[in-house]
């Protein structure tokens, strides 16, 4: 932990190098207004339980409004204010316009729900060959056995085709860069995930500047999510550039609030997008309370069990497809019951929705 620790701090006195505010930069007392300008900000990672991963949710024969609005119904329901959704630069790709068009009706549903939006952009994790057309069945008691990665791998380290991300990321930040249902563009998911390392910089530095360009009106951010040497430049990278200093943390309520503690350092709102792993003590008993009492936003991984099999855990395949003794993620199952009414019952206390 000492050494987590060390490597923390290191990463923190870089983020307060000074950062010309050519590059539109939020200042920290923007950023910190437009915190304070919402009620705490709580809610969950969306995926449609119809969907296997961000193209079947996106692609025009496989895009569901009835579920998204019935399962956007169970989080109102809850009091969640915001939801962390993932596009896919293919299902643009395909079909621009109809895909901006889906977009935009998502975030109609979303809106008549209260919700507001966290739009990810590009993503490391999973599946290293995303394509597009009719996606995978899902494998039995496998997590996310169908999610995939964007660009995807090799693709998200060759710069030939950085030119046609930079037409998709400037064309969705444009088209939505003033929507107020949008809260918060998380460019980049986990940056040199899946062995890259720091293969992922490039990228993740050009979407950075791409998004600077078209400058919205929404803030920027790109999640911290590894703490070890080998991702000491990608998370300074992230640091130095995100208005809000977002991150993940799926450990133990001691070993979060020390991150908590390092991370405040540098005066920025934070929030937490990813966090929830029942099986590794990090609960929504432990680590809920823990973020509201620190003022900290709160999205939790996944809101309805389905396609995406987030109720096993990661590495702990289920190969009979039997339900977990204990599910990993997520808080209800299709029709709405709550896996856990005692976990309901604290969301929507400290939600001041019971």
């Amino acid at each position: 932990m000492k050494k987590k620790i060390f490597l923390v701090i290191a990463i923190l006195l870089a983020i307060n190098v000074c950062i010309s505010q050519e590059n539109n930069k939020w200042s920290i007392e923007k950023v910190g207004n437009w915190y304070n300008n919402y009620k705490w900000i709580t809610g969950a990672n969306f995926n449609p339980s119809s969907a296997i991963n961000q193209l079947e949710m996106w692609q025009s024969d496989t895009f569901d409004p009835e579920t998204i609005d019935r399962e956007l119904g169970y989080a109102e329901a809850i009091g969640f204010n915001t939801m962390r959704v993932y596009l896919h630069s293919l299902a643009y790709k395909a079909d621009p316009k109809g895909f901006k068009g889906r977009v935009d009706s998502y975030l109609k549903i979303a809106d008549n729900h209260g919700i507001k939006t966290i739009i990810v952009l590009f993503d490391d994790v999973w599946g290293a060959t995303p394509k597009i057309g009719k996606q995978a069945v899902p494998k039995p008691g496998i997590h996310n056995s169908g999610w995939v990665q964007d660009p995807g791998d090799p693709a998200s380290k060759e710069a030939k085709n950085f030119p046609e991300l930079e037409v998709y990321v400037k064309n969705v930040i444009n088209t939505f860069k003033n929507d107020k249902r949008v809260l918060l563009w998380d460019l980049y998911n986990e940056p040199g995930n899946s062995g890259k390392f720091k293969e992922s910089v490039p990228l993740l530095e050009k979407v950075f500047i791409w998004a600077r360009e078209v400058n919205p009106s929404q803030p920027l951010t790109a999640g911290i999510w590894k703490w070890s040497k080998k991702f000491q430049e990608v998370n300074e990278i992230q640091a130095l550039n995100s208005d809000v200093i977002t991150y993940h943390h799926y450990g133990e309520p001691e070993d979060h609030l020390k991150v908590i503690n390092l991370l405040k350092t540098h005066g920025r709102p934070l929030i937490c997008t990813e966090y929830m792993a029942r099986t590794k003590n990090n609960r929504f008993s432990n680590t809920l309370p823990l973020l509201k009492d620190e003022n900290i936003g709160a999205i939790n991984w996944g809101l309805v069990a389905g396609k995406s099999n987030t109720i096993y855990q990661w590495d702990t395949p289920i190969p009979s497809g039997d339900e977990p003794t204990e599910w990993f993620h997520d808080i209800f199952r299709k029709d709405g019951t709550p896996y856990r009414q005692d976990e309901v019952n604290l969301i929507k206390k400290l939600n001041s929705k019971d």
